[in-house]
């Protein structure tokens, strides 16, 4: 699903770029604020830049100013929000009681800062400037004479004066000489919309299993809390140790012990049979085909080329599918999932031209296009005999094809599941 966000920025006194204000837009092709209630439009826009798009890529960097109204502040949405870089903005139709005061106080010593939007000086306003970082100022509608007041007022109190509405040069210089901090209007740039795709949340699941898994040491309470929170994975992971794959007459009934008897390889390959039809929903079936034959021969050639931490070539090949699975550009696809560098750096052919992973990364593509000189160049490289890749790509796709027809109940033959090439394909590699 296509998601909107605006952004409109903000500037400092040397004209350097230092937060965004993010705004709700419901299509791509508007730049007006649709009329959507304040707390529902502040939802999506938070929705929208958390799920769809991604704060990184929206603020590279710098703060996000976020309108919040009576409704947001006492429903404790800011706490998906990093403290670091989000200013709430307190917008001017918000009551300042007794019960908004508690949560501004508890808001300022939580380390958020707070803005107050279009602000008026009142008896019942001035009780907000105790907690505020920031206060806004509408250039359109308060006077000169009244800017200067609140300049005198509350600059030397610490507080930082933000001039919105700045829509010429005159205004911008005179509010620059005025004494303001930042500055916000059309003078400087209209709202940019920016589109991105929302993932739907059992795939956010997916995905967070899938990054838990790539750590050196797994987390196995991490882990736990992950399944149990997700029906289909806890019934899955639990269908799995309990079917004829492993040989035991008692049977699993919880997460826990149901990690424990995988330990940590087979949690790892669990975690991408498990996650990997979910991610490809709605696509064509040989997608998860090749994603599996991929993954599971980056793993095989790891080990012939003797790299330590094989895993991470298996979830390599997984990931180098990735931006088709969950329909991202490959590099922000990666992001969502955090891969690990090593793995990122590889896909991204941004390690060095020698970095092993990504010479794995690249025999296999040309493996599979069939381009025989950089295959044997790069075997060589590795310390691969040619004749083991052929082997080792035969064996991934038997492999492949045997995990998506075997029902969990099937009996196999002196064999557990693969938690590795070699534990698949023995010694017919090497």
């Amino acid at each position: 699903m296509d998601v909107w966000v605006a952004r409109q920025p903000i500037f400092d006194r040397r004209r350097q770029l230092y937060a965004y204000e993010l705004l709700f837009r419901s299509e791509a092709g508007s730049n007006q604020f649709d009329g959507t209630e304040a707390a529902s439009a502040t939802t999506q826009v938070i929705a929208n830049s958390v799920l769809g798009i991604g704060l990184d890529h929206i603020l590279c960097g710098k703060k996000a100013f976020l309108n919040f109204d009576r409704n947001l502040l006492l429903g404790n949405l800011h706490s998906i929000l990093p403290k670091e870089n989000t200013v709430l903005e307190i917008l001017e139709t918000v009551e300042a009681d007794d019960e908004v005061l508690a949560i501004c106080k508890d808001l300022h010593e939580q380390g958020y800062a707070l803005a107050l939007d279009d602000f008026v000086c009142r008896p019942e306003t001035e009780r907000l400037t105790e907690f505020a970082e920031l206060i806004k100022v509408d250039l359109r509608t308060t006077t000169k004479q009244e800017q200067m007041r609140l300049l005198a007022t509350y600059r030397p109190r610490g507080i930082r004066m933000l001039a919105e509405k700045v829509e010429t040069l005159e205004e911008f210089r005179w509010a620059w000489n005025a004494g303001y901090d930042y500055f916000q209007g059309y003078f400087f740039a209209r709202p940019a919309v920016m589109r991105g795709r929302q993932i739907p949340a059992v795939k956010v699941t997916c995905l967070d299993l899938l990054r838990e898994v790539q750590q050196a040491e797994l987390d196995f309470d991490r882990l736990q809390a992950l399944i149990e929170n997700d029906v289909s994975l806890s019934y899955q992971l639990l269908r799995y140790v309990n079917s004829a794959l492993f040989s035991s007459r008692v049977e699993t009934h919880t997460i826990h012990n149901g990690l424990a008897r995988l330990g940590e390889d087979g949690i790892r390959h669990w975690a991408v049979l498990a996650t990997l039809p979910i991610l490809a929903q709605d696509k064509p079936g040989e997608l998860i085909v090749l994603s599996l034959v991929r993954a599971h021969f980056c793993d095989c050639l790891s080990k012939l080329a003797h790299l330590p931490a094989g895993k991470y070539a298996y979830l390599m090949g997984l990931f180098s599918l990735i931006d088709a699975l969950i329909d991202l550009p490959l590099k922000e696809a990666l992001q969502r999932a955090d891969v690990a560098p090593v793995i990122s750096g590889a896909l991204l052919e941004i390690a060095g031209e020698h970095d092993p992973y990504l010479n794995v990364h690249r025999l296999a593509g040309f493996y599979e296009s069939g381009a025989w000189e950089e295959v044997s160049r790069l075997a060589g490289e590795l310390g691969i005999r040619t004749s083991a890749i052929g082997k080792a790509y035969a064996v991934s796709t038997r492999w492949a094809q045997d995990v998506l027809h075997r029902r969990p109940d099937e009996k196999v033959t002196a064999r557990k599941p693969a938690a590795s090439c070699f534990d698949t394909c023995g010694e017919c590699l090497t």
